[in-house]
């Protein structure tokens, strides 16, 4: 068994969609990223890639190359996943905090647990997502950016 640690962070932007664990949600504002900016997401996957030695999402898909433009990250963690189980590991669980002073993401909590155990290929009950605000303080509080942390484990011989 292996762990695996991410973190994620995007700005907060007029004119782009509110993208979080796959899931569009109704706001003012998107995050700013050469994909969709899903920090979920993109956690998630850099927390993967870092249990299986693949290291981080933005030397797998670098934001200089136009073939990520726009790209939805439901695609990516799929390749992070196929990446994991050609090194011979299978993601077992995933626990994960998005921190967005607002809009409140609790609705929208399962649709997030029910996107990342699809693309795992594991059950919804393996998955935990959680939102939490950060209380007024700093750039997150201030309303101009998000954050996200996962932490993964996965289990497998570990392929050289």
């Amino acid at each position: 068994m292996r762990i695996g640690f991410g973190y994620d962070s995007h700005r907060l932007a007029v004119g782009r969609r509110l993208v979080l664990g796959g899931k569009e949600i109704p706001h003012e504002k998107g995050l700013l990223g050469h994909s969709d900016a899903d920090v979920l997401i993109h956690a998630v996957c850099d927390a993967v890639l870092g249990a299986v030695g693949g290291g981080d999402i933005g030397r797998q898909f670098p934001d200089t190359d136009p073939a990520y433009r726009g790209i939805s990250s439901l695609i990516l963690l799929e390749r992070v996943r196929e990446l994991a189980v050609a090194k011979g590991f299978q993601v077992c669980n995933v626990d994960s905090t998005i921190v967005l002073e607002r809009p409140k993401l609790a609705p929208h909590l399962p649709a997030m647990v029910e996107n990342i155990a699809r693309v795992l290929q594991i059950s919804p009950a393996q998955i935990g997502v959680k939102a939490k605000t950060n209380e007024g303080m700093g750039l997150v509080g201030a309303g101009e950016g998000a954050a996200a942390f996962a932490v993964v484990l996965v289990e497998g011989e570990g392929l050289s």
